[in-house]
């Protein structure tokens, strides 16, 4: 019996299909989703999500958000994901190093606007550790 899982956010439906495992970060550490998982509704935190299909394992940069569980459908909406296999590693090299500098610099930024940048940087950390890990 397979899962279903969705992830999307703001900007699109990152990710759709029928997979047999997910991992999900959490924000009290990893949750792992097999086939008839027990209704939950977990916060997820900036990290990795790996999903398994057919003995294949693909994984994707996801920043915070909730995961809905029930029974053989999964879905996560997250400010932000994306799979591996679309992140630039100089874009977003370039993305971390333009929020850096703008923490760095403003003295008094608005705490919303700190918390958007340090969002850009823990997903940006996250980003490049799939992409530095697989090659």
């Amino acid at each position: 019996m397979p899962l279903t899982l969705d992830i999307v956010t703001p900007e699109a439906r990152v990710y759709s299909d029928t997979i047999d495992t997910v991992v999900l970060p959490t924000v009290a550490g990893e949750v792992g989703i097999l086939p008839g998982h027990i209704p939950l509704l977990t916060r997820v935190a900036h990290g990795e999500l790996r999903v398994t299909k057919n003995g294949h394992t693909a994984l994707l940069a996801v920043g915070d958000g909730f995961a809905q569980i029930d029974g053989d459908r999964v879905q996560v909406l997250a400010e932000s994901a994306i799979a591996e296999d679309k992140i630039d590693a100089n874009a977003v090299e370039q993305a971390m190093r333009r929020a850096e500098e703008a923490l760095a610099a403003a003295q008094h930024l608005d705490p919303a606007e700190v918390e958007r940048l340090e969002g850009v940087v823990r997903f940006a950390v996250v980003q490049l550790g799939l992409k530095r890990r697989r090659t």
